[in-house]
């Protein structure tokens, strides 16, 4: 089966808007490299991204950046013990004059939507995004309403072992394409960021450098780049590897291969490639994968993460060698 890969124009379109963007969020995020790479990669390949770390380190604040930096509608949530469904899907209101219900959209409908401190919410709150983010669309007193597009969730969660928090769900964790880990800043660029917002907000200096229309066209380059049958099997083997694991409870779902093979498409886009490296797979495995296994007892007792065994599973998994067939170009 042929193979229609992206042109070098299209992928050089990718690269400069990766660029814009990624300068854009460098303004207020020193020393993330990592980081920013990792969610421009999940932003380009349509998933959803899980910022997580103890709170301070930067994690609203990259998520807000990243809505200033695209020029796309974006829709703030601040996650409490008292927020409802309705205030993240919408309402219907009634209207006397007129003798009728009228659907008022909530934050949900927007091309971005940051939900700050997401484990602060009860169960049923979280679940609210459930549908908006695997069908991309809404369904109240039902009556199912589409999404914009492109739709992506930036949500932000403090460790769950912290006062009144609220573990997410297995099954909504799956559906985050990447989980970021922001981390504290070195000793460099910690005093980098003090000269930085020192009598000023560095936030308010990013301006938008790419729009809704901009990013769709990305995304769908991003979808066309040519992922070999060597690529494929060398995700299926790590996948397979992480349900077989003794260390773990519960594996990697299909669900992760067909995200992890996404974000690896994503990260070949940005580095100006038309294919996909095992490089790219290996890079983004851990913030893929490691959010939804779940350790076994005798592994968390150890002090082994999941990051760890994903790591430990990357290093023992036979890497494919053998030279990738040159794609067809449309």
């Amino acid at each position: 089966m042929t193979t229609t890969v992206p042109t070098a124009s299209q992928l050089a379109d990718v690269c400069d808007l990766a660029l814009r963007v990624r300068e854009e969020l460098r303004r207020v995020l020193s020393g993330l490299d990592d980081a920013i790479d990792a969610t421009l990669a999940t932003v380009l390949a349509e998933g959803h991204l899980l910022l997580e770390d103890v709170p301070g380190v930067g994690k609203t604040t990259l998520a807000r950046a990243l809505g200033r930096a695209l020029d796309a509608s974006v829709g703030r949530i601040q996650f409490t013990p008292d927020l409802l469904p309705s205030d993240v899907t919408g309402v219907s209101v009634f209207r006397g004059d007129e003798h009728r219900f009228e659907f008022r959209p909530g934050p949900v409908f927007a091309n971005i939507v940051v939900a700050d401190e997401i484990n602060r919410a009860s169960p049923k709150t979280q679940a609210a995004l459930l549908e908006s983010m695997q069908e991309r669309s809404v369904t109240v007193d039902g009556e199912t309403r589409p999404l914009p597009t492109p739709f992506l969730v930036v949500a932000t969660q403090n460790p769950i072992d912290m006062e009144g928090t609220y573990p997410l769900p297995e099954a909504q964790r799956d559906r985050f394409m990447t989980r970021i880990a922001v981390g504290y800043p070195s000793h460099a660029d910690e005093v980098a960021m003090l000269d930085a917002h020192d009598g000023h907000d560095p936030l308010a200096e990013v301006r938008p450098v790419a729009t809704a229309a901009d990013l769709e066209r990305a995304i769908a380059t991003v979808r066309g780049v040519y992922a070999s049958a060597a690529i494929k099997q060398y995700l299926v083997d790590l996948a397979r590897a992480t349900r077989e694991s003794a260390d773990l409870r519960l594996g990697a779902s299909p669900r992760s291969s067909l995200q992890l093979l996404s974000a690896a498409k994503a990260r070949a886009a940005m580095a100006g490639r038309d294919h996909v490296l095992p490089d790219d797979v290996k890079a983004l495995a851990v913030p893929v994968l490691a959010h939804r296994l779940i350790p076994a007892a005798q592994a968390r007792a150890a002090g082994r993460t999941a990051e760890t065994v994903v790591t430990e599973l990357l290093s023992r998994i036979a890497v494919p060698t053998a030279r990738t067939p040159e794609p067809t170009r449309g």
